[in-house]
Order: C-alpha cells, then sequence, then structure tokens
C-alpha cells in the first residue's frame, strides 16, 4: 500500500514521537518534559487576550468562547479537558466570529483536547483510562467564521446548530472569503461529540463559514459520537486530517463548502456512518465544486457508504483509496439534483483504487447514478487485488505523530 513500508521504520522512529522506548539511553521518550503546573477552569465568554499553557490542564466549564476582536494562543502540549453535561451544559470551545485561536503544537507535543475523564497528564501524549469506543464525554470545538455559505432564503448567515440564537455569539457566514479565525496545527481532539438536542450532537470539529485566511493542518479526531470533521459552507483549506472510529461521519460537507480537503485518512469505527457525506447549496446558489484529493479510507468490511453525494452537491475527486469495505458499501449518487450534476460534468472523480470484497465489482459498488451514468466513476475507478497495489490515496507517514498511529490503528 502507498507509503505503508516507509511509515513503519523502526522502533527509533516512533521512540522519536515518545509513544515508545528509545533506542539509546538518550532518544526522548515523548514531548519535552514539562513541570506540572495546575488545572485552570475556564467558562463563558474570553474577554481579553490569552496563552494557554504545557505545565497547566485546562478544563471547559459549558461553552469557553473566544470573542469578537479575542486571542486565544495555546503551547504545544497542552492539554485542555472538557466537562461532562449534556445539551446546554454541554462543554466546547467555541471560536466566535472575529475571535481567533492560535493552537500550533507539533509532532513532537502535539495540542490535545479530550475529555475530563482521561487521566492524560502534562507531558503526556496519551493517558490510559479511555480508549477508542469511549465517546460522547464532553463537546468538541466549534470555529465560525465570516466566509460565504449556502443557506435557505440565501440569508448569507446561519446559527450554528447546537448554540440558540439568543446566545450573543454562534452565528457564521458572510462575505469575506479571506476571513482569518486563527491556525490550528498537529491538534488531536478526542472522545467528543456530546448530545446537544435530540438526535445533535457536536462534531469532533465544527468549521462554520471558516476563511481560507485560517489555517487547518494536521488534525486528529479520535472517538467523535457525531461527525469527525464537519464544514458548513466557508473556504478553508484543510490537509493532513484523520478521524477514527467517530459514530456518524468521517468528513462530512454541508452549505457550499469551496476548499479544499487533501491528504486525509478515515477509519471507520463499529457504527461508521458515511465516510464522506456531502450535501449542497441549502440557497440557490451553486457554484464552484471543492475538492477532495489523496485520501484513504479503512473499511472494517462493515456496510456504510464511502460517500453519500446529495442535494446537488459540486465535488471533484483525486486519488481515493478505499480498503476493506462491506459488501454492502457504495459510492452513492443520491437524489435527481445529484443525479443532473453528474450528468453535467460536476461531480468529478478521477483515480479511485478499490479494494473490494469476493466478485464485487467496480460498477456493483457505484449506485444512484441515471443510466448511462456510471461510466463517469467506472471509467476512473479500478478494483486492486491487496494493498501493496495502492498506488493512490493518503501520504500515511504525515500521520505517524497521532494517536491512532500508536495505537495501530491503520
Amino acid at each position: 500500500m502507498k507509503n505503508m513500508k516507509n511509515f513503519f521504520l523502526s522502533l527509533c522512529a516512533v521512540a522519536v514521537l515518545g509513544f515508545t522506548a528509545g533506542c539509546s539511553d538518550d532518544d526522548p521518550a515523548g514531548p519535552t518534559p514539562v513541570e506540572p503546573g495546575e488545572e485552570i477552569t475556564k467558562s463563558g465568554i474570553l474577554t481579553e487576550n490569552e496563552t494557554w499553557t504545557a505545565n497547566n490542564v485546562y478544563i471547559l466549564d459549558g461553552k469557553v468562547v473566544v470573542g469578537d476582536g479575542i486571542t486565544l494562543t495555546v503551547e504545544p502540549g497542552t492539554i485542555i479537558k472538557g466537562e461532562k453535561g449534556q445539551e446546554a451544559l454541554a462543554s466546547a470551545l467555541v471560536v466566535d466570529q472575529g475571535g481567533k485561536l492560535i493552537a500550533n503544537g507539533t509532532a513532537e507535543s502535539p495540542i490535545i483536547f479530550t475529555s475530563v475523564d482521561d487521566n492524560i497528564e502534562p507531558g503526556q501524549k496519551a493517558g490510559t483510562s479511555l480508549d477508542e469506543k469511549a465517546n460522547g464525554l464532553w463537546g468538541g470545538e466549534i470555529i465560525l467564521g465570516k466566509a460565504p455559505i449556502s443557506v435557505g432564503n440565501d440569508a448569507g448567515v446561519a446559527q450554528i446548530e447546537g448554540i440558540p440564537a439568543t446566545e450573543s455569539y454562534g452565528q457564521y457566514g458572510g462575505d469575506q472569503p479571506n476571513d482569518n479565525s486563527g491556525s490550528l496545527k498537529f491538534v488531536s481532539i478526542r472522545h467528543g461529540g456530546i448530545t446537544i438536542g435530540q438526535d445533535n450532537e457536536i462534531n469532533g470539529l465544527t468549521l462554520g463559514g471558516v476563511g481560507s485566511g485560517t489555517v487547518i493542518q494536521n488534525i486528529e479526531i479520535v472517538a467523535n459520537q457525531d461527525d469527525g470533521i464537519e464544514w458548513f459552507g466557508g473556504t478553508v483549506n484543510s490537509s493532513n486530517l484523520l478521524t477514527w472510529a467517530h459514530g456518524d461521519d468521517g468528513l462530512d460537507v454541508d452549505q457550499q463548502y469551496t476548499g479544499t480537503i487533501s491528504n486525509a485518512v478515515v477509519i471507520q469505527g463499529d457504527e461508521p456512518g458515511s465516510a464522506f457525506e456531502l450535501d449542497g447549496p441549502e440557497g440557490t446558489t451553486n457554484g464552484t465544486p471543492f475538492i477532495m484529493k489523496d485520501i484513504t479510507v479503512f473499511g472494517n468490511g462493515k456496510d456504510a457508504l464511502v460517500a453519500d453525494l446529495r442535494d446537488g452537491v459540486v465535488v471533484e475527486f483525486e486519488n481515493i483509496l478505499v480498503l476493506n469495505p462491506g459488501a454492502g458499501s457504495a459510492v452513492n449518487i443520491n437524489g435527481a439534483d445529484s443525479q443532473k450534476e453528474l450528468v453535467d460534468g460536476r461531480i468529478k472523480f478521477a483515480k479511485w483504487e478499490l479494494l473490494l470484497p469476493g466478485a464485487l465489482t467496480v460498477g456493483d459498488f457505484f449506485k444512484g447514478a441515471t443510466a448511462g451514468s456510471e461510466s463517469k466513476f467506472t471509467a476512473n475507478a479500478v478494483k486492486i487485488d491487496n494493498e501493496d497495489a495502492a498506488t493512490v490515496g493518503a501520504n500515511l507517514a504525515d500521520f505517524s505523530w497521532t494517536y491512532a498511529a500508536e495505537k495501530g490503528a491503520f
């Protein structure tokens, strides 16, 4: 499989990332050691710039909001834990429109968002009290920007799900495609997705109207009860993404997102939804297709849609690898409006490779298209015999820093 052989290079390579003992006494065994500080509880709206440091553990008690004009800076290696509490009491970090989150970790010292039930301590990259089956223990991370979205009545703005319109924060969308909500690099978000209303949970990372001035790179979502990452419109480019053991969809797109999602890994858990759930605009416009490229989907042999293309979505795929899907799994063209976009060439497939079970064919794997348009997929996808035959997909070496890699999830 592409890049798999050079991923597990040696025990020494893994040791540098801090997950196992080094090959000599001088090799580091983890992130740079820190002197333990204190637990600091945060709640409500931040009204001045703050820096959260790696020696402390920060507890989110309910919604903690980075308000308009405020910058929250989080140092590499910092651990942030969400308190318990459902619905209105659900904990989450929210970056409101005009606020900025600068959370730039490193491969050696990632920034970790997790639950108060996680016994991880400063200087560590993982605790021992929770695993990938522990989800819905707190909320998640929500970033709200001023980039364009497509919502009903062409309103141009909306209130993010789970935050009442009576609150002073929660609006997203606008007319600033280059809007900047900050920078997230080497961030791991674990055990979230708590219920905030009936059939409504928080995603691991929610990006509402986030603009292209924002940096989203090297993000890991583990054991989220709802979706791993969801884009509600916006223009932000997002790369080096991994989501594992999500309870619903892996990568979810809505409201005419127009950026690029590149170099991503979706690892389906015990009860997966779609690897990609992709919705079109809710307003009248239907503009530039967004791009999904260099992505690997690790199935677990269970039936789940790899891609559900709905509501007239327009998207271009390239270099997609699908491993071990169930016999009933599929790429699904859902509804007449998406069927039309496929016929019109605004849904495009390029270089798909599929490790399919048994006698399942590429044609069997593609469902919902109108007669005569199946070749839009089948001419651009091939069935491979084994993982080593793969030539497309994500660069797995870019994910060696993750908790998922340490646990052997791929």
